[in-house]
């Protein structure tokens, strides 16, 4: 059996990896925050130019840009979601089987019934279905883009 002191120290441990994953899933908010800021700053750039420009090649830029960024969200998204669950999953269940109450262990077991059962809409997957959409608006600019410089390439060297 274990000593008053050892669980304690169980608890202690466990106590500062919660925490830790608390700021690790807030530095999460700020990533997708910082990625959310860019992509409108692209997508306002790239709006004004269109309107103020006739030439499609800073739009073609800018969506070239703005689908590099969004890959790279979309890599954030996965990587830390990973790390979450690795986070949850693994080391603080593990922990809780040493502790008399499970209490992230029954969390995850109420949001696996919820979410089979459609009652819950997931954080995760609301970030990449916005990932996903904003992308599409990147490569739909840079594919009219392309379209209409070839356009424009091949109207200027027809013979007349």
């Amino acid at each position: 059996m274990e000593s008053q002191d050892e669980r304690y120290l169980i608890l202690e441990q466990y106590r500062i990896y919660s925490d830790a994953k608390e700021k690790f899933i807030d530095r999460q908010f700020s990533t997708n925050k910082f990625y959310l800021v860019i992509n409108i700053i692209i997508l306002i750039t790239a709006y004004i130019l269109a309107s103020f420009t006739p030439q499609y090649h800073p739009i073609l830029i800018l969506s070239i840009i703005g689908i590099a960024v969004t890959f790279m969200w979309l890599m954030s998204i996965d990587t830390y979601q990973t790390l979450i669950r690795v986070k949850y999953a693994k080391v603080l269940e593990y922990m809780e089987t040493k502790l008399p109450e499970q209490p992230y262990h029954k969390e995850f077991e109420e949001h696996s019934t919820m979410k089979k059962s459609k009652k819950l809409i997931v954080f995760g997957d609301m970030q990449k279905l916005l990932t996903w959409a904003i992308l599409l608006v990147y490569v739909t600019a840079c594919t009219v883009s392309v379209y209409n410089i070839f356009t424009l390439l091949t109207i200027n060297f027809i013979p007349v």
